[in-house]
């Protein structure tokens, strides 16, 4: 259905374009159109059910008022809650988000930003695929405004949002070595993406710490097959002569499908083997015992990305900022 027009409301009152313009965005302050006339112009607008239309008004300002979100996981529960907090906040900042999907595959990241460029997006936030460097550095050669979140290339210089990955899973890992003492596992994703090698590097090393750390105890899961790669690693772990007394799960999604294929194995979590957990899941709260996870300050990464994207779009601001925001490990 074709929409309503000022040329619509304007033929249906016999007035101009020009004085429907006024009234209709706001700018009769000076009272050049009566009162009563822009009483009429407002109700015909709401019976004709007029919409004004934001993106040519914002072309003409040379901004469409809109964001790309390029994000790599929708259904996890981190990314949803990611995507609900920069849609607030661009919100309030008069500004209208497209959100994008990737399934963390780089094809489908390429689609995307041809699709928010075709949409005509101010700027691009982003959590990026594996191996996007070069499509990450095409897009800041030509000037597109974007905002890496969560994941960066720290060789590039790009304004990113990042937590202390490699601290807050040192932490996590020494809370862990104090419950069991030794034998601890780590299953995290099979990719080279800097916050995961940031994760396993904080694990490995605080194990190294204290002269425990055994390869062999490092499994890593493929996102394409992860519960069946998870079951595996967890049929592997807990079948090993010198039993596993400790498990670190490095995102959401492996600690969800760790937990249920420990419960599948018979195993009593945090008795027979305890665990430590990469960011907070609801699923949790009905469990009968405690999980330690690390809490990431998702709100302000979401409102902290957001802002240094507008600051590109409105200021023109071409400073690259890589902004670390401190996570917190939750233990009781």
């Amino acid at each position: 259905m074709e929409g309503v027009s000022l040329k619509n409301i304007a033929k249906e009152l016999g007035v101009s374009v020009a004085t429907v313009s006024l009234v209709l965005n706001g700018k009769n302050g000076n009272g050049r159109v009566s009162k009563e006339m822009s009483r009429r112009i407002l109700d015909k607008a709401n019976e004709l059910n007029y919409t004004p239309n934001s993106l040519a008004k914002g072309l003409k300002m040379g901004r469409s008022k809109t964001i790309g979100l390029i994000i790599a996981d929708i259904s996890n529960v981190f990314f949803g809650t990611l995507a609900l907090h920069i849609q607030n906040y661009a919100q309030q900042r008069g500004y209208t988000v497209i959100i994008g999907n990737t399934n963390e595959k780089l094809s489908e990241m390429v689609k995307m930003v041809g699709l928010m460029k075709s949409r005509q997006v101010d700027g691009l936030i982003m959590t990026p695929a594996e191996n996007s460097e070069n499509l990450v550095l095409k897009l800041e050669k030509s000037g597109v405004p974007i905002v890496l979140v969560d994941r960066a290339f720290p060789y590039l210089k790009t304004n990113s949002v990042l937590i202390n990955n490699y601290e807050i899973s040192f932490r996590a890992t020494q809370g862990l070595i104090s419950r069991v003492g030794k034998n601890i596992a780590l299953l995290t994703y099979k990719q080279d993406q800097f916050h995961t090698n940031e994760r396993k590097r904080g694990c490995i090393d605080a194990m190294e710490n204290v002269g425990i750390f055994n390869p062999d105890n490092v499994k890593e899961v493929k996102y394409e097959s992860l519960k069946e790669d998870i079951d595996n690693a967890i049929t592997e772990l807990i079948s090993k002569k010198d039993k596993i007394r400790g498990i670190f799960f490095a995102t959401n999604s492996i600690s969800i499908l760790g937990v249920k294929s420990l419960y599948k194995h018979g195993m009593k979590i945090q008795e027979d083997i305890h665990i430590v957990c990469f960011d907070e899941h609801d699923t949790f709260d009905l469990l009968p015992f405690k999980v330690p996870y690390i809490k990431q300050p998702i709100r302000q990464m979401a409102e902290e990305a957001t802002r240094l994207l507008i600051e590109q779009i409105e200021g023109g601001n071409t400073k690259k900022d890589t902004c670390f925001i401190e996570a917190e490990l939750i233990e009781s």
